[in-house]
């Protein structure tokens, strides 16, 4: 099953010619999850060839424009599509009159039903399940509110062994009950534990979204062991005053979290402006994190 990330943009505040304002795109299991929405992010999804029909559920981490100014404008394309079904939007509460007021300028009559989930500023916890996935937020530690993402797996049930199916005769039934997790009690009253007769054939894969935030080991201790980690890397080692004072981190801080959560891979993105080549950005990252990665538009990972 699909479970991969398309970078939409990875510029900080300032877009460039080659970078668009942070925004990126969950393939899971072939709905897309949309994390950020900075400016020209439907020019994006397009330009990637996403259907925008999929898209169902949006998660803006902060309402910094370079994260927010987009929503609008996708938003009055999907109106403008025709889209009929349900759009679901996780954001600070203080959302609401903003999205109010776009939409009653610039859409008036909107055609779809919009739900916004209004999230407090220190809000942690599970704020999206289903059967495919869930989603987790928690605070970082920005100028403004801001919130991190984790998109879970949900676990899938186990596989019986078809040997053991075979061997023991199995039924139906029993089938289902050793894929809830239960034990096989043989006639004679033996019990077959259910580790020796399940096996898993992936294991839940996660991604972690952290962006805008400076520096904090909490981070660490909420995205221990997912399979890819996004950590904001505004500013190189030489500016680590600057990235406190603006309520941001260096290449070197993500990778410091990366490597103390334990996660498998690290991509680092929002780039400041004043790097022209953020190759120097990966190169101290990297000097902690071997694992990590820079993000490009357009860049698409398979978690």
């Amino acid at each position: 099953m699909s479970f991969s990330l398309t970078v939409l943009g990875s510029s900080s505040a300032l877009p460039t010619a080659t970078r668009f304002p942070s925004a990126h795109v969950l393939n899971a299991h072939e709905r897309l999850f949309l994390i950020d929405c900075g400016e020209g992010t439907q020019i994006q999804l397009r330009r990637f060839k996403f259907r925008l029909a999929r898209l169902n559920h949006i998660f803006i981490s902060h309402l910094h424009g370079d994260h927010v100014l987009g929503l609008f404008g996708l938003i009055s394309t999907l109106n403008l599509l025709g889209r009929k079904h349900e759009l679901h939007l996780y954001a600070h509460e203080a959302i609401d009159p903003i999205l109010q007021a776009n939409i009653n300028f610039f859409i008036n009559d909107i055609a779809f039903p919009l739900t916004l989930h209004p999230l407090k500023t220190r809000q942690r916890g599970i704020i999206h399940s289903d059967k495919h996935i869930e989603v987790e937020v928690f605070p970082l530690k920005h100028r403004i509110p801001s919130l991190g993402y984790i998109f879970r797996e949900t676990p899938r049930e186990p596989n019986v062994r078809k040997d053991l199916i075979e061997k023991y005769a199995i039924s139906i039934a029993d089938i289902l009950r050793i894929k809830r997790g239960e034990d096989y009690i043989l006639p004679n009253g033996s019990i077959i534990p259910n580790r020796e007769l399940t096996f898993n054939h992936q294991l839940p894969r996660a991604y972690a979204y952290c962006s805008d935030t400076m520096y904090t080991e909490t981070i660490a201790e909420r995205v221990q062991g997912v399979d890819l980690l996004y950590h904001e890397a505004t500013f190189a080692l030489s500016e680590t005053k600057l990235a406190r004072a603006t309520g941001h981190s260096t290449a070197q801080q993500a990778a410091q979290i990366a490597h103390k959560a334990y996660v498998k891979k690290l991509l680092i993105g929002h780039f400041s402006s004043r790097y022209k080549k953020p190759e120097s950005l990966l190169s101290e990252a990297r000097s902690i994190f071997p694992e990590t990665y820079m993000a490009e538009d357009g860049l698409t990972i398979q978690i």
